[in-house]
């Protein structure tokens, strides 16, 4: 038989109601439960958790200024299944639970090619394999800030550069972003606990090889110069994993990452695999643009066929249109607007439509007709791209809320009822 809970006191309906943010906390437990203000990310020192999440990573990217490159989670290194991620793959990230390496098993060497930066600040792996990635893909789109901060610590050593990510407010106020009022506390309170643990140990040695307290970490793979990098920001220096053959680099990093994850028990799944590719749009955008320039040239061929095609195919029985929705010019909803169409190249079945001797203008909108039907399932992958993007914008949106405060006020709403007590009492039986 469970004791019910006595009701507590009423607490001031002003600190109760979770959409008044603006209500100043009675307490400092209640402070706890307010949600973190810009104000209090942009001053906070610390930097914040962030899970091996895509959606996550698509957003900073996209915050950070970099265009043309997007996340893709790798679920499986099975030939079958990687064929279905995107081409170009300019590098991928691994997140394991991080055990220290043996540093007799590799030799420090670096290009003076690659751009690497050790990892100086605490849960900063996450924007660091980021950049250790993107800041060497050749002429990628980084953005002003990405961009003036590589030229600015391109003669730095790594763990100067690190020290610049640390100190760089850019870049670690797009990774707090993710930061919540728990996240900030719960770091803080880590913070304080491992400053505790060193005074500890400077009194009483302790056992070095205590693997308690593993923490999971993001490490890049990257091929530079013709070789493929590990670029570890815990270790001094990037370490070469070979010659890299052909574009299809991955199949040298499979060791590295497969012995990794045999480390594992069966059943734990502690690593993530992604992958930093073209951004599918890039390609989709292009294509459209030249579809379109290849549609507007057919049309103009037909114009010196037969000046009145427009109108003559109704009397003819000649089909003249082309299906619903088809674009015909710019479209800014489809990322099209004139400069893409003019600098688009036109498709070699169009340019040989375009040079042959054909006058026939049935042949000729049978060809554009079919360039039409071409171009629907362009808009469909475009779409489904574009939906893919607003997806990671909602995952990230809800990444980003505060849950604290409505948790707070549940909570407080159980307790007041009588029947947090019995939920309590039921988890002890």
């Amino acid at each position: 038989m469970s004791q019910r809970y006595p009701k507590r006191r009423r607490l001031n309906k002003t600190s109760r109601d979770p959409s008044n943010t603006s209500s100043v906390p009675q307490t400092l437990e209640d402070a706890h439960f307010v949600a973190a203000t810009e104000d209090d990310k942009k001053n906070w020192p610390g930097w914040c958790e962030i899970e091996s999440e895509p959606a996550f990573f698509n957003v900073m990217l996209k915050q950070f200024g970099v265009k043309g490159v997007k996340v893709r989670e790798i679920v499986s290194l099975d030939e079958e299944i990687l064929g279905f991620i995107p081409r170009p793959i300019y590098g991928i990230i691994f997140l394991f639970k991080w055990r220290e390496d043996d540093p007799v098993n590799h030799k420090q060497s670096c290009s003076d090619n690659v751009w690497f930066a050790n990892q100086t600040v605490g849960n900063a792996c996450a924007s660091i394999a980021l950049l250790n990635i993107v800041n060497n893909i050749p002429n990628c789109d980084l953005g002003d800030h990405l961009q003036a901060f590589k030229d600015f610590t391109s003669s730095f050593t790594p763990s100067l550069r690190g020290n610049a990510i640390g100190n760089f407010e850019f870049i670690r106020q797009v990774h707090n972003s993710f930061a919540r009022k728990m996240d900030m506390l719960n770091e803080d309170l880590l913070m304080k606990n491992k400053v505790d643990a060193a005074r500890k140990r400077s009194r009483k040695k302790s056992s070095s090889n205590d693997q308690g307290d593993a923490a999971f970490h993001f490490v890049a793979f990257v091929p530079v110069d013709g070789s493929l990098w590990k670029l570890d920001g815990l270790e001094r220096q990037p370490y070469s994993l070979g010659k890299v053959e052909s574009d299809d680099w991955l199949n040298l990093a499979k060791p590295d990452l497969e012995a990794r994850m045999a480390a594992y028990e069966d059943g734990q799944i502690e690593f993530a695999i992604l992958g930093l590719v073209k951004d599918p749009l890039v390609n989709l955008v292009r294509d459209l643009a030249s579809n379109i320039k290849g549609i507007q040239a057919v049309e103009a061929l037909l114009d010196q066929t037969d000046v009145d095609w427009r109108s003559s195919g109704a009397n003819t029985g000649i089909e003249t249109e082309v299906p619903e929705n088809t674009l015909l010019g710019t479209d800014m909803h489809f990322q099209i607007d004139n400069t893409s169409i003019e600098s688009a190249t036109l498709l070699p079945e169009v340019q040989h439509k375009l040079s042959g001797s054909s006058t026939n203008a049935t042949d000729i909108l049978d060809f554009r007709r079919k360039l039409a039907l071409d171009q629907t399932s362009l808009r469909v992958a475009i779409k489904e791209e574009q939906a893919s993007d607003y997806h990671d914008e909602d995952r990230a949106a809800a990444r980003r809320h505060d849950y604290g405060p409505a948790v707070k006020t549940w909570t407080e709403f159980l307790a007041r009822k009588g029947i947090l007590g019995e939920l309590l009492d039921s988890k002890k039986e």
